[in-house]
């Protein structure tokens, strides 16, 4: 007895149009045809047609079902290698859900990197902005620097956040004051989250200058003149825009030359 395709998609559990894709992409071999042109499928096909169906269930791609054969020929490789992307891909997902566990406690933005759930509540738009460029230029060590430092908030962080565009110049140069410091401080103990000199991945001089453009796109044009008059006064320029082209974001960015 020979089954027209459909018929051979409803005993194997699968539509014809899977059945099709398999001929085309060479899992499922062609049948003979009737003199009419209609495809006679034989127990064969039915058998070969499960066996993908089933290694499939198992987790395993169409690629690698056309690389394995059929199901008798090394199938302790075969299954060895599943379970090892099984384990992989169980790891990775038992890290998402205490990723999300800690974002559902903490009531935190989605859009947070792995592990700044706890701090996300005092962190702005912006900062949580800078947060993601920071993630694709800095190593996993510093990134544990900046939560680190994130769990220690500056005392003029909020000025600093509601900083309007406009601000005269005797705000910008008392807000820069009482920055400093603390910009020193935060430099002397985070060392690495110096982007001119922390590790980085890719290209450093990349990470500088997507850091820079990323400053300059995000922050107000007084909330930059802060951060560079801030950085002149910790490298003893005595005027401001007298000296050097470099500043310093404020967390959770770090003391950063650009």
């Amino acid at each position: 007895m020979a089954w027209s395709t459909r018929q051979l998609a409803e005993l194997a559990g699968t539509t014809v149009k899977a059945v099709r894709h398999y001929h085309s992409i060479g899992l499922l071999e062609e049948p003979e045809r009737a003199s009419n042109g209609y495809k006679r499928y034989q127990v064969s096909h039915l058998v070969r047609l499960l066996q993908i169906k089933r290694l499939s269930d198992l987790g395993m791609s169409l690629s690698q079902i056309g690389a394995l054969g059929h199901a008798d020929q090394q199938p302790d490789e075969a299954i060895e290698l599943l379970d090892s992307e099984l384990a992989a891909t169980i790891e990775r997902l038992q890290r998402v859900r205490a990723e999300l566990a800690l974002l559902l406690r903490h009531r935190a933005p989605i859009d947070v990197p792995a592990g700044f759930g706890a701090v996300a509540d005092q962190l702005t738009e912006t900062d949580r902005a800078m947060l993601l460029i920071y993630s694709q230029v800095f190593t996993d060590d510093v990134m544990r620097d900046l939560l680190e430092m994130l769990g220690q908030p500056r005392a003029h962080d909020r000025e600093f956040d509601t900083l309007p565009a406009d601000a005269d110049e005797a705000t910008i140069e008392r807000l820069a004051a009482l920055m400093a410091p603390e910009l020193h401080q935060q430099h002397e103990k985070y060392p690495k989250l110096d982007v001119a000199g922390a590790p980085s991945f890719g290209d450093p001089e990349r990470g500088r200058n997507l850091v820079a453009q990323a400053l300059v796109e995000l922050y107000n044009p007084a909330q930059l003149k802060v951060l560079h008059r801030a950085e002149e006064i910790n490298r003893g320029v005595g005027e401001a825009g007298g000296g050097g082209e470099s500043w310093s974001p404020r967390p959770p960015c770090g003391t950063t030359e650009v």
